[in-house]
């Protein structure tokens, strides 16, 4: 199969992941990490990972070609039109989304905390991440985008300094979410609301993610520029 000759196996992560359509998806499928530490080639990683790159960049030409819609370069759009989606599209979903989920996460550990696979200790890491990531986001809003937005940029090197700091935190938060919620695997029996929360789990992990590696690798980086 020939893939696009603009990537390659030694392309960053984190330049697929902001350039190429359904990058993201594969490689949160496969469990790269593509923001906090995706300034590796899909080459590097996937040997990490014991995962056949060639075999990786061919799943994203194919999430490529069968993407309805048309493939937003929000690498390449004004900054403020950047803020503006990040604001729109992760910011508002995750203040939608985490409360329901940790209302489903503390139903799971009430009725069914007999269970050997009950997942103790979920909903307080989950009101936990909600709380941090509350903070972050109006550190953003309230600080550093109208910041970036005014056109200095380049004078915003420590606050963005402190955000990528805290990314990474959230990325140990993540990492510690999937332990609790068993590699979002439910067990045979669970219910349906069990099922609902690890499928929940799973889309913020990778909308987080997302919402990370656009700010790390896109955002950050043509601001500081000017």
């Amino acid at each position: 199969m020939k893939v696009n000759p603009e990537c390659n196996v030694q392309t960053y992560l984190s330049d697929l992941a902001i350039t190429r359509a359904g990058a993201s998806r594969v490689f949160h499928r496969h469990g790269l990490d593509f923001c906090c530490h995706g300034h590796v080639s899909l080459q590097q990683a996937c040997e990490a990972a014991g995962l056949n790159s060639q075999s990786v960049l061919e799943e994203i030409e194919a999430e490529g070609r069968d993407q309805t819609s048309e493939f937003a370069r929000w690498d390449q759009a004004p900054i403020s039109d950047l803020i503006d989606h990040i604001l729109v599209r992760f910011h508002e979903d995750h203040r939608r989304e985490l409360p329901r989920l940790l209302a489903m996460a503390r139903k799971v550990e009430s009725v069914h905390a007999d269970k050997a696979s009950c997942p103790h200790g979920l909903a307080e890491h989950l009101a936990f991440m909600t709380s941090e990531m509350e903070l972050h986001m109006q550190k953003e809003e309230q600080v550093l985008f109208p910041l970036l937005r005014s056109g200095a940029g380049r004078m915003a090197g420590a606050p963005i300094q402190a955000m990528e700091a805290e990314h990474e935190d959230h990325g140990v938060n993540l990492e510690r979410l999937r332990q609790l919620a068993h590699q979002y695997e439910p067990p045979a029996d669970a219910c349906a609301t069990w099922q609902a929360l690890y499928l929940g789990l799973s889309e913020l992990e990778r909308d987080l993610m997302e919402h990370i590696s656009l700010e790390n690798n896109a955002l950050f980086p043509r601001a500081l520029r000017g």
